[in-house]
């Protein structure tokens, strides 16, 4: 197949000389805001959003492909970052609608596509929380969603990354042992679905599928267990067959020894994933020292301690394949 000429400049800017995605993220608002306050016991404001982002990403880009960041407080960050380091920029609200059921999705109001191009994103992200067990009216609300997001995306010729977090309809404990079964479906279902071409998807940003706080025979595991080692390891299997389109990890909160034993057991499995998204498990453990020690503090903590958990990951990525070999070619040049 071929790509436009805009699709292959915006992957080719968001990955590495081998083509692996091993990017940074730092899109965070809602959440971020959340822990600065409750670290420092008072609210966190615009300034603070906005240094701590120009920290992370002075500090943390040279060692990564391209940095994930928002148009409400990250534009700073983005002119901070190493010249070696594409840009992704977020397109949807944080959080998610709550006056009603299933989750649903917004945008921000004030921006559109073009206006991610024009504020120098090479590539558009969405977030979309999304189950294939959630009622089927709200999921055909979703799939139209996205669809006019693809096609915004074609029209401006900009690569389209779509995240989705999985969720429990019924509002049960998404960190406990019964969604940690369900969840390798939700994964594999999720990507079998939005990897079809009407969504016009270009990179799927994926959960790994399975919670290895419940792989029996990994470190610390006890019971109840949700899967055998070799059980986990063909989940990841099938959510990667599922995918026809590039695919990449993201952390997902976990801490970055947990996200390197799940790209460890990726690799253990063969799966030919194509990079990463890593947010917090590279830099959340930095939030309570620019919370109660101020930015000089947080600045050493990232070259040092956030420095070793961004190069961890990149060591990570040894397994990773190359954007374009998704498409089955062996070069960039070939799907030009």
């Amino acid at each position: 197949m071929k790509l436009t000429p805009g699709k292959l400049k915006g992957l080719n800017a968001v990955a590495d000389a081998r083509g692996v995605i091993a990017a940074a993220a730092m899109d965070q608002r809602g959440s971020l805001q959340k822990a600065l306050a409750k670290e420092k016991g008072a609210p966190a404001t615009d300034a603070m959003m906005e240094e701590f982002k120009v920290a992370v990403s002075r500090a943390l880009t040279p060692f990564a492909s391209a940095i994930l960041l928002d148009p409400e407080f990250g534009l700073p960050a983005a002119q901070a970052r190493a010249r070696n380091a594409g840009l992704l920029l977020a397109y949807e609200q944080s959080g998610y609608d709550n006056t009603q059921p299933g989750r649903l999705p917004d945008l921000l109001p004030h921006v559109s596509v073009r206006r991610l191009q024009a504020d120098g994103a090479d590539c558009v992200k969405v977030l979309l929380y999304y189950t294939p067990f959630e009622d089927q009216a709200i999921n055909d609300i979703k799939h139209a969603f996205i669809e006019r997001i693809g096609g915004e995306c074609r029209a401006a010729d900009i690569p389209f990354f779509l995240e989705f977090v999985g969720y429990d309809p019924a509002g049960g404990d998404e960190k406990g042992v019964d969604y940690a079964r369900r969840k390798p479906e939700i994964v594999r279902a999720s990507i079998a679905e939005f990897t079809r071409e009407p969504y016009g998807v270009d990179v799927l940003k994926v959960e790994i599928p399975v919670n290895a706080k419940f792989v029996a025979g990994l470190p610390g595991v006890t019971a109840p267990t949700a899967y055998t080692r070799a059980e986990a390891l063909e989940h990841y299997r099938r959510a990667a067959a599922a995918a026809t389109k590039p695919f990449i990890y993201l952390s997902a909160g976990v801490s970055n020894a947990e996200f390197n034993l799940n790209l460890a057991l990726a690799a253990e499995a063969g799966v030919r994933f194509n990079g990463v998204l890593c947010g917090r498990a590279t830099w959340k453990d930095g939030i309570a020292v620019y919370a109660k020690q101020g930015l000089a503090a947080f600045e050493q903590w990232l070259a040092t301690q956030g420095r070793a958990n961004i190069e961890a990951v990149n060591r990570s990525l040894e397994a990773a394949a190359p954007w374009f070999a998704a498409y089955g070619a062996a070069s960039v040049a070939a799907l030009a």
